[in-house]
C-alpha cells in the first residue's frame, strides 16, 4: 500500500517517454494536468518508472528542469517512502487482486487535505488487477475527484479495465522503445554493446527485463526457461525435450515464464482476437497458471515434472507455431 522506498534523489522518466513527459509536464505546468490518469504499455518497458516520475515532480516543492529537484523535504520523503501524501496500491500478499478494501482505503486517504500542501497522488499498479467491485468503488471518485488529488492508473491491458472507469481517464500509451534506444539505455548497465546486444535478445527487447536479466543472481536459470519456451512454440523442441530443458529451473520461474508469454500475446491481439475461442482458452491458461504460483508461493509442493508438462503442452497447443519470443535463443 506505500510508495516503494530507497529511491534515488532524482527520478527521471526513461529517455524513450520523453514525447509523452513533456506533454504531462507542460499541463501540470499550466495546472491542466487531468486528475485521472490512465498509461498503459507493454510490460518491461517502464510504466511503473514513468509513474513514479510523475508522481515525485507532482509532489515536489522545487521542481528543476521539469524533475523533480531531488533536495526538497518532499523529494526526501518520497526517497524514503515515508510521504504521506503517496500512495501506491497494488495486489497485496499472495493476492493477484486490488480488492474493494484496499480501494476503499485509498478512497478516504483521497478525500482528506494534503499534510504537505503541493495535493496527493495515488498510484494504481496494475489497475487491471481490480476486481469488479473495487473498480466500481474507485468509479465514484472518478466521477467526483477530490480537490488537488491525482490518480494515476497503470495497466498493461487496459482492456480489462471497465470502459466505465476508462472512459474518466486521459489515456496515454507509452511506447516500447526501438532496439537503438535500448541498447543505448542498456550500455550503461552492461558496459559493452555486444553484452547489451546479447541481453536484449534474451529479454525479446525489452530492455527493463533484459537489465534485470543481466543483474539478477540467478541469469541462467531464467534464461534457460525462455530458450525452452521459446523454443517449444517455434517447433524447434516438443514438450519432454522442453523440460528437460527447464531441469535446473525452480518452478517459479517456469510458471512466471509461461505466464509472461501469455501475457505478451494478450497485450498484442486485436479485440476479435480476445474473443475467440482460442482467446478465451488463452485467459482460461493464465488464470490457471496463476492459481498455480499463488499456491507455489503459498508453500504448496506440486509435482515439479508433471506440472511443467501440463502447462508446456497447453501453452504448446494455444501458441505453438505463433512465434511468440521464438526469437529467443535462435
Amino acid at each position: 500500500m506505500s510508495a516503494p522506498s530507497s529511491l534515488p534523489a532524482c527520478s527521471p522518466p526513461l529517455p524513450w517517454q520523453s514525447g509523452q513527459w513533456g506533454r504531462l509536464n507542460r499541463q501540470i505546468v499550466e495546472g491542466t494536468l487531468p486528475h485521472a490518469l490512465l498509461l498503459s504499455g507493454v510490460r518491461f518497458t517502464g510504466r511503473e518508472r514513468f509513474a513514479l516520475a510523475l508522481a515525485r515532480r507532482i509532489l515536489c516543492e522545487r521542481p528543476d528542469g521539469g524533475l523533480n529537484c531531488g533536495s526538497c523535504h518532499a523529494c526526501e520523503m518520497t526517497a524514503a517512502g515515508s510521504h504521506s501524501d503517496f500512495r501506491w496500491l497494488g495486489p497485496e500478499g499472495k493476492s493477484n487482486t486490488i480488492k474493494i478494501d484496499s480501494v476503499r482505503e485509498v478512497l478516504a486517504f483521497a478525500a482528506k487535505t494534503a499534510s504537505h500542501g503541493r495535493g496527493k497522488v495515488i498510484v494504481f499498479s496494475p489497475a487491471e488487477a481490480m476486481n469488479t467491485n473495487a473498480a466500481n468503488a474507485l468509479l465514484k471518485c472518478l466521477e467526483e475527484p477530490p480537490p488537488e488529488t491525482w490518480l494515476i492508473l497503470l495497466a498493461a491491458q487496459p482492456h480489462r479495465i471497465p470502459a466505465t472507469v476508462r472512459s474518466r481517464c486521459q489515456q496515454l500509451r507509452l511506447p516500447r522503445p526501438g532496439r537503438d534506444e535500448s541498447l543505448a539505455w542498456l550500455d550503461a548497465s552492461t558496459g559493452k554493446r555486444e553484452e547489451s546486444e546479447k541481453w536484449l535478445d534474451l529479454a525479446e527487447g525489452l530492455p527493463l527485463l533484459a537489465d534485470e536479466l543481466f543483474t539478477a543472481p540467478d541469469a541462467e536459470a531464467r534464461i534457460a526457461s525462455r530458450i525452452a519456451c521459446a523454443a517449444l512454440l517455434a517447433g524447434k523442441v516438443d514438450v519432454p525435450a522442453a523440460v528437460g530443458m527447464l531441469e535446473s529451473a525452480a518452478l517459479p520461474q517456469v510458471l512466471e515464464q509461461i505466464a509472461s508469454l501469455l501475457r505478451s500475446r494478450i497485450s498484442a491481439a486485436g479485440s476479435e482476437w480476445l474473443q475467440s475461442r482460442r482467446g478465451r482458452a488463452v485467459f482460461a491458461l493464465l488464470d490457471e497458471v496463476m492459481q498455480a504460483q499463488r499456491a507455489v508461493n503459498s508453500g504448496a509442493n506440486p509435482n515439479r515434472q508433471l506440472m511443467c508438462e501440463v502447462f508446456l503442452e497447453k501453452l504448446h497447443f494455444l501458441l505453438g507455431g505463433e512465434q511468440v519470443g521464438a526469437s529467443i535463443g535462435a
